[in-house]
Parts: C-alpha cells; sequence; structure tokens
C-alpha cells in the first residue's frame, strides 16, 4: 500500500520543480528550498540553540552592516532556474522591500549556514558548492562546538570559482569583509 501525495507535492510540469514556483506553494512547509529541482522540507524541529544562534548573529549584522548592506534572515537566493536554498542569515547590498520573497545571487554579499544534524551535508558541501557556482563573494560556516559556535569564513576565488578558507573563529568574530564586522560570539548563545 502506498500513500498518495497531496495535490500541492506534484511538480506542476514534466521537468520538475522551479525556483519560481516556490512562491506559488502556501502550503508548504515553512522553510521549503529547492535545490536543483526537489523540494527540501525541513522537518526537524529547530533546536534553541540555533534559533538563538541565527536571530542574535541577523541583529549583530544589521548593527555592524554599513549604509548598503542589509542582514536578512531565512530568506530565500534564486541562484538558477532550479535551485532556491534559504541561507539562515544573508547579507544583501539590495535596498529593503517589503515584498521581497527571494535574492538574486548578484545581490548577495554573504550567506551564512548554522550547520544542524538535518542539514550538516548540504551545509557543508553542496551548499557552498552552489554559492560559489552563483559567484556570491563570501560564505560563513557556522559549527556547534559544545554549545558554543565557532565561525568558519570563507572568500571566494575568482579565478577558481570555489571559496578558499580565511579563518575559524572562536570566541570573536573579526572580519574586514564583507565590511568590518566584530562580535562576541559567546555573546550569540548564551
Amino acid at each position: 500500500m502506498t500513500a498518495e501525495l497531496p495535490d500541492w507535492m506534484i511538480p506542476p510540469r514534466p521537468s520538475g520543480w522551479e525556483a519560481d514556483d516556490l512562491d506559488h506553494l502556501p502550503q508548504a512547509p515553512r522553510h521549503t528550498e529547492l535545490i536543483d529541482g526537489a523540494l527540501i522540507f525541513m522537518m526537524s524541529p529547530q533546536r534553541s540553540w540555533h534559533s538563538r544562534l541565527v536571530e542574535n548573529l541577523t541583529f549583530a549584522l544589521r548593527q555592524s552592516a554599513p549604509a548598503g548592506f542589509e542582514a536578512e534572515r531565512e530568506m530565500t537566493v534564486r541562484l538558477d532556474k532550479k535551485s532556491r536554498p534559504e541561507p539562515d542569515v544573508l547579507v544583501a547590498t539590495a535596498a529593503y522591500d517589503p515584498d521581497r520573497t527571494w535574492y538574486a545571487p548578484e545581490d548577495v554579499a554573504l550567506v551564512i549556514e548554522a550547520v544542524s544534524e538535518e542539514s550538516a551535508d548540504r551545509d557543508r558541501s553542496l551548499k557552498p558548492f552552489k554559492y560559489g557556482q552563483a559567484k556570491i563573494p563570501h560564505f560563513w560556516r557556522i559549527e556547534d562546538e559544545g554549545g558554543v559556535p565557532a565561525v568558519h569564513t570563507y572568500e571566494l576565488d575568482g579565478m577558481t570559482g570555489a571559496y578558499v578558507a580565511t579563518g575559524i573563529h572562536r570566541g570573536r568574530l573579526k572580519v574586514s569583509v564583507p565590511f568590518p564586522v566584530d562580535i562576541d560570539l559567546d555573546s550569540l548563545v548564551p
């Protein structure tokens, strides 16, 4: 016996889902992503550590960001026709638009993924690869090291189109790109 899928879960075309389809799926769970034409549902409950980290980091980046940069949490990036991932935090150079549902890669200066058990493989390998292909200049990955965040920072190498590590930050995140940031990491998650 097989369970039937609800109608909204059936792709609207034989070639599968496309990035613009996400705006027309009100029945989909919150935090639904599209990766290579496949819907990815975040079904696991979010840990309090992850939620507080993302919320407090977003606020800290908004405080640090100079004019022309906007920090957003849980907004998708339309990488191409078949991929629209949702980083935990992003920093964009596009002006605030209250009706926006996604950003174009050329408007994104930084994407941040806080690794959770459910998303670890995507956050550590697939998403950095896809973000690099889309030429997003900076990527940060945050790991939970015994309840304290460790931020791995990367910058896109224009020659190879791949990210290169620029540091691992524990206790304090102090970087000069994409703009000067100095954040006490231990204060992000009490």
